[in-house]
């Protein structure tokens, strides 16, 4: 038994986050028992609940709450449903990145066995800028970056700074150095010279510290083709905010579903797990939601403590919990989304029944 407890926070969210979260963390109970693992869940409040409750989608008792905490699990939520004037704030995800500048968003892409993946020898990971770029909910100090000096011109502001770009692209080129040592820079240079050519040029002289790493670098449009033709012949791919949020839903369909899209957001010092799709409110309470973005998406948090603790036992909580899902989904047991008809509960159990087997386990 790892001789440190881990606590790790829960934010279930809206929609379909109080089916998938819970189920993530059953999962990850199951697995952290086997190997040898402590973790203390602490539930916090978030979303239209802690609007409810506290008059705001965000507690300042949850931020001052998650900063004492190893990380956490947050579920997708439903700003767009929220009464004025939270619904036209910047929504939860945003603030948490925000307040606690979580930079990296990392995004892998890994196709299933069994899943109907579009490439099915996909696996790769988007690394992408969390905090600044052509997302006007974080690029600003106060307020965010639109505008309207009339009632007919909108203006966005798209911010691109070399301290950003140069923290964002060390966390990609460790990352492809311990993949398959390949990078992919994609930008739109040819257009939008000074902000993405100036991302480009800042990883590009990031990339002389690694030699060991093959880089090339795309332009967005081309990229989008290049995924969809060849996805397997890419590693990393490291980009800025918005173009990084477009590939990895692409990205995330050619390797099954968006529902199989993991990611987590992190600085140097802490990580949020979160799934890439939304609440998918249509569904919601259908115990139908596929879980296996989110019970992924705490697998790359559990990989990211243990580099960070060094704790070994971690990324053995990672690998069972990947090969619990892996091995469930290529016995035939998926949801609808999937081509199965799997429920989410039954998806978990089949997923728990794999780890206590042996079968999510080395």
């Amino acid at each position: 038994m790892s001789t440190k407890t881990y606590r790790l926070g829960l934010l279930e969210g809206d929609g379909i986050g109080p089916e998938i979260v819970p189920s993530s963390v059953e999962i990850a109970t199951a697995a952290a028992q086997a190997a040898g693992v402590s973790v203390d869940w602490v539930t916090l409040p978030l979303g239209a609940t802690a609007i409810e409750s506290h008059n705001t989608p965000v507690p300042e008792e949850t931020k001052d709450a998650l900063a004492g905490l190893d990380g956490w699990y947050l579920g997708p939520h439903d700003s767009v449903s929220y009464p004025e004037p939270h619904k036209s704030a910047l929504n939860p995800s945003g603030t948490l990145r925000k307040h606690f500048q979580l930079f990296a968003n990392i995004r892998p892409a890994k196709s299933f066995p069994g899943a109907k993946a579009i490439c099915d020898n996909a696996d790769l990971v988007i690394v992408r800028e969390n905090t600044e770029g052509f997302y006007a909910d974080r690029n600003t100090y106060a307020g965010t970056g639109e505008f309207m000096p009339t009632p007919d011109t909108a203006i966005m502001l798209g911010i691109i700074t070399r301290q950003a770009t140069e923290r964002v692209a060390r966390v990609a080129f460790d990352l492809a150095r311990s993949r398959r040592k390949k990078l992919t820079i994609v930008h739109k240079a040819n257009v939008l010279k000074l902000t993405t050519g100036l991302f480009r040029t800042v990883c590009q002289e990031v990339a002389l510290e690694y030699p060991d790493v093959a880089v090339d670098d795309f332009h967005i449009d081309a990229m989008t083709v290049h995924l969809v033709r060849r996805a397997q012949d890419f590693d990393v791919i490291v980009t800025e905010n918005m173009f990084g949020d477009i590939l990895s839903d692409l990205a995330g369909e050619i390797s099954g579903s968006l529902g199989t899209a993991p990611s987590i957001n992190s600085s140097a010092t802490t990580a949020m797990a979160q799934a890439s799709h939304g609440s998918a409110p249509d569904i919601a309470g259908k115990n139908i939601a596929n879980p296996v973005a989110m019970i992924l998406s705490g697998a790359m948090l559990f990989e990211w403590l243990a580099a960070k603790h060094g704790d070994e036992k971690l990324a053995t909580v990672a690998k069972i919990i990947e090969k619990g899902v892996a091995e469930a989904i290529a016995a035939g047991t998926s949801t609808r989304d999937l081509g199965g008809s799997a429920s989410t509960t039954e998806f978990t159990a089949a997923v728990i029944k794999a780890i206590s087997t042996g079968a999510g386990q080395n």
